[in-house]
């Protein structure tokens, strides 16, 4: 997809310079905003009137008089050279929900389509970066069904919940949006193969930070309050109890967003979060994607479901068996009347063709 060059409105350009600002958060911005009357009106003020705020001390009044006449040029040129758009919360093109909230970021930086950030119906689909293939395989498959009905899947781009959220959406017909919690100019190959993947599909890459922020761990839960302000519900597909998707969740709840959690197998820690978040009445327990779609009232008309064929009749029974429930390789066998030895080489061809997939422990169902 070709880059279209953004041109930052006076507001974006205000916002960077804010942002610059040393230790001049969200709340003291919202202030500045409020007594000046907008972020680019902060500027044409003196030091006299940012002092009437609470808490804007002489350190912070330092720090806004260094950020005025600090250069914006570096910052700029990078967006320019790494495709960046820079918009701000005063911005027509700015998420609609995002900006709601109390904590919404002054500034975005977007790689992508820019059209991906007013879609409709939003959803984030978060959890565990060691997840099971089970729980991949939900998140993958629950977010190409999503995407099919015109929902767009807001995650994280991390390694398992969120890559399997992404690669689903990816096979629908929705763009889907990803929130990084370092700069869009420091990614390594692998994010850069992911994002490329997402903008061709049409949809956009997001991160409230200058683009040579490089990552670090305090940066992410910061990073979550994006995923869970830009959506109407939140998805937590697996989660332990100190994963970093219950922030996600209790952000949302404190958005007055609905959660919802994929519960798990008691005996697999990885589970724990879940059920917390359930326990405690944080979230609903959720085991079909139809239940999520009813209950936020979103009137979504569903594609015709694809019929599975097999090549022959004995395909056709595999196929039929793994309708009902994930099977083991035994009792497949059992099933069709033949030996492992003569049903792995038709579960290896149907498994190359999508039809069917293989998960830990020699089990087997239907693909996507």
């Amino acid at each position: 997809m070709s880059f279209v060059p953004n041109n930052p409105t006076a507001s974006a350009l205000a916002a960077l310079r804010l942002s610059l600002a040393h230790g001049i958060g969200t709340h003291i911005a919202n202030q500045l905003i409020e007594t000046c009357g907008s972020i680019e009106a902060i500027w044409q003020h003196d030091a006299e009137t940012w002092a009437n705020i609470p808490r804007v001390g002489p350190k912070l009044l330092a720090a806004l008089a260094t950020a005025r006449h600090q250069s914006l040029d570096n910052i700029l040129q990078t967006c320019q050279e790494h495709h960046l758009h820079l918009i701000s919360m005063e911005d027509d093109v700015y998420p609609t929900l995002l900006r709601e909230i109390d904590d919404a970021p002054l500034i975005l930086f977007v790689q992508g389509n820019l059209e991906a950030l007013q879609h409709k119906h939003c959803l984030a689909m978060v959890g565990s970066r060691k997840s099971s293939q089970e729980s991949k395989l939900i998140a993958r498959r629950w977010s190409q069904y999503f995407s099919d009905l015109g929902i767009s899947i807001i995650s994280g781009m991390a390694y398992g919940i969120d890559a399997a959220a992404h690669r689903g959406a990816l096979q629908g017909n929705t763009p889907t949006i990803a929130i990084l919690g370092c700069g869009l100019a420091t990614l390594q190959q692998r994010q850069q193969e992911q994002v490329a993947a997402i903008i061709d599909h049409g949809g956009c890459v997001i991160s409230e930070y200058l683009p040579t922020q490089t990552a670090r761990p305090e940066l992410f839960p910061r990073r979550n309050r994006i995923i869970a302000g830009m959506s109407q519900g939140t998805i937590i597909v697996e989660a332990d109890i100190r994963s970093g998707s219950l922030i996600t969740a209790r952000l949302a709840n404190e958005y007055g967003r609905d959660v919802f959690a994929v519960p798990g197998s008691v005996l697999h820690d990885g589970h724990a979060g879940c059920h917390q978040l359930i326990r405690d009445g944080a979230a609903l327990l959720t085991d079909d994607v139809k239940h999520i779609i009813q209950h936020l009232g979103w009137q979504l008309q569903s594609a015709p479901k694809t019929i599975i064929q097999g090549e022959n009749e004995l395909e056709n029974q595999i196929i039929t068996a793994l309708q009902r429930e994930t099977l083991h390789l035994d009792a497949l066998s059992e099933s069709c009347g033949l030996t492992v030895p003569q049903l792995s080489p038709i579960l290896l061809a149907l498994e190359l063709q999508g039809v069917i997939e293989r998960l830990p422990g020699s089990r087997y169902t239907l693909g996507g």
